[in-house]
């Protein structure tokens, strides 16, 4: 029975069989006989979050531009599907063409969030590719991946064959140039890592040596080969307005998490916040213009008929022509009946009048990210928002109809005190006092989540101590006690063990592909869903592989350590890290750098206009 058929067969067994069958809308297909590369891209989770991922529909669509490449799909199977095809002996295979994984060229990772490593452990086994790259010969694919967890790669150094850091809009098909040419001359996959392994943006793990202290700490990660850098430097697209976005990206057949058009405002941030990797290793903010923007927008509304718009970026209401690029997309929005959605909008008095506009009666829930709950644990993380900011904001929310506020808290932050979190359970109360006393009756909510902090790589807070799982579970205890009393106030929060692991991860070096081995040998898969994270499996997977999670954790690193990701030159520098990390101690805030350079480093790579492009 050939694959297809057995595919047919399976399909009738399983819940949403569209997660696997392909043939929507705008996928592209091509005669594989007639391209000289051909790439896997693989969403280690199932198809209704990698779908909803907006760099899969560009970097798709920026390979398969190429005539001599052929960019697929392939995303982690549902337990129901996966289980069939263990029993059928069905590979892992691309969704465009039904072609299984192992004969593709390249199989490209994209790694969002730690918890999905052990998925792509899951994936390799299902597609018949062996784990180790040690192991891997010239008949197997390249194993790549990319994304924010790539700025440290340490934990997966066994499994990956190169990882590309930074921008991948152009070092992707820089890639497969190379390796085209590479292949038209026979050469090997060692020799072909070893030539691409000193560009910007490419780190081959294979090529490195990683030596230890006695303590377990990092003593050095040596280059292996007289070419290999000594560190790795990010990819950086100096602007992305002329950079090729998608106007026709592939339309579900099935609802995803994000079933809606997006396009990308602009990328980086300026803000600063100690504990966000995203604002740091995304700099410098670089931006579409106005006229680009609603021309993307429109062509891509046209063409997938999709209902709802939204803007992708860090924050946007800092792009410099927000206001009248938000005039003009409600006007066109409305004039199309489709709705606009605008995150991560800053609570000033136009966004507020952005948002009458678009929701007009029909409001949604509000949300607001504090982040913490008194005025000098914001200081600490440099979060730029006061309780006045709050409570104004609220306060113009609620006269024009609001009914529903969403705070947003981390707990574990860095000097944190039971202080601190009486301060959440103190702004929750006063915001349902702001509403009583408003006078405009009926009923109002206040939902607060409380998500707990995880140090990150490339943050100034990347040395600081985790909280352990008890203490975590001790603050949402005391909480939920706080809580009690506030009528109209409900609070959630993660899973203290999932923060766990994910921290270890995180900050993780090359020992722990022992524990990734043994987590997946205990069947640990999809561990970022609460209803398949097994708790009891990762603990016999940590037992078996002999790692003390607690020094990935709650240890506090020394300012002089080698930390695993040094490899990675971010180009955010060090010492801004550790000067921010000081200053955070000392409750200094940092300005926003619209305003004026604070030295991060940036511009030791690329022009940095920050303050050239924002109003004043």
């Amino acid at each position: 029975m050939n694959l297809q058929l057995k595919l047919n067969h399976l399909l009738k067994q399983v819940e949403k069989p569209a997660r696997y069958i392909g043939n929507e809308n705008h996928i592209v297909i091509k005669d594989p006989d007639r391209v000289r590369a051909r790439f896997a891209f693989a969403f280690p989770d199932l198809y209704e979050i990698g779908m909803s991922y907006m760099g899969l529909q560009i970097l798709y669509h920026i390979l398969n531009s190429r005539e001599d490449v052929y960019c697929e799909r392939v995303f982690a199977p549902a337990p129901d599907m996966e289980t069939l095809m263990r029993e059928e002996g069905v590979p892992l295979f691309t969704l465009e063409t039904k072609t299984p994984v192992r004969e593709m060229d390249f199989l490209g990772f994209t790694l969002q969030y730690e918890m999905s490593f052990t998925s792509i452990l899951d994936m390799l086994e299902l597609a018949g590719i062996p784990l180790l790259q040690a192991d891997r010969t010239d008949e197997d694919p390249i194993i790549v991946a990319g994304g924010p967890c790539a700025y440290n790669p340490e934990p997966l150094a066994d499994f990956i064959d190169v990882f590309l850091i930074g921008d991948g809009e152009e070092s992707l098909p820089a890639l497969m140039e190379k390796y085209i040419n590479a292949k038209s001359k026979g050469v090997s996959k060692k020799a072909f890592l070893e030539e691409i392994a000193g560009d910007t943006g490419v780190y081959v793990p294979s090529l490195y040596d990683v030596t230890y202290h006695e303590d377990g700490t990092v003593r050095a990660c040596t280059p292996l080969t007289d070419k290999t850098p000594s560190k790795v430097q990010r990819y950086i697209l100096d602007d992305i307005e002329s950079v090729d976005f998608p106007t026709d990206p592939i339309v579900p057949l099935i609802e995803t998490v994000h079933d809606r058009a997006v396009v990308e405002t602009f990328r980086g941030c300026t803000r600063g916040c100690r504990f966000c990797q995203a604002g740091m290793i995304y700099r410098p903010v670089r931006e579409r213009s106005k006229e680009t923007i609603i021309d993307l927008a429109m062509k891509q509304l046209a063409s997938t008929g999709h209902e709802e718009l939204s803007l992708l970026s860090l924050s946007t209401s800092d792009h410099s022509q927000f206001e009248d690029l938000a005039v003009e997309l409600m006007r066109r929005c409305k004039d199309q009946n489709v709705s606009l959605s605008l995150p991560s909008l800053r609570l000033d008095s136009f966004s507020f009048r952005v948002l009458e506009e678009i929701q007009g009666y029909r409001k949604s829930g509000l949300t607001f990210a504090p982040e913490a709950g008194t005025q000098r644990l914001r200081d600490v993380i440099n979060k730029g928002i006061t309780e006045k900011d709050i409570y104004e904001a609220v306060e113009q929310a609620i006269e024009l109809g609001w009914k529903h506020i969403k705070l947003y808290f981390m707990i574990g932050l860095p000097t944190e005190t039971d202080e601190d979190l009486d301060g959440i359970a103190e702004i929750a109360r006063n915001i349902v006092r702001i509403h009583r006393e408003s006078g405009k009756g009926g009923r109002f909510t206040v939902s607060v989540s409380v998500s707990n902090f995880v140090p990150k790589a490339h943050t100034p807070f990347q040395w600081v101590s985790q909280n352990t799982t008890e203490e975590f579970n001790r603050k949402h205890n005391y909480l939920a006690a706080r809580f009690k009393g506030i009528k109209g106030a409900s609070l959630n929060y993660h899973d203290d063990v999932v923060s766990t692991y994910e921290a270890v991860f995180a900050r993780g070096d090359r020992r722990l592909g022992r524990l990734l081995m043994e987590a997946h040998r205990q069947g640990c898969r999809l561990d970022g869903w609460s209803e398949h994270f097994d708790g009891e499996k990762w603990r016999r997977a940590v037992e078996a592989s002999g790692i003390d999670i607690s020094f990935y954790t709650t240890r506090q690193r020394d300012f002089d350590e080698v930390l695993p990701w040094d490899v990675i030159d971010s180009s955010v520098s060090k010492e801004f890290l550790r000067r921010e990390a000081d200053k955070a101690l000392e409750g200094v805030v940092t300005r926003d750098c619209r305003w004026g350079c604070e030295g991060c480093g940036i511009n030791r790579r690329t022009e940095c206009r920050q303050g050239g492009i924002y109003r004043e």
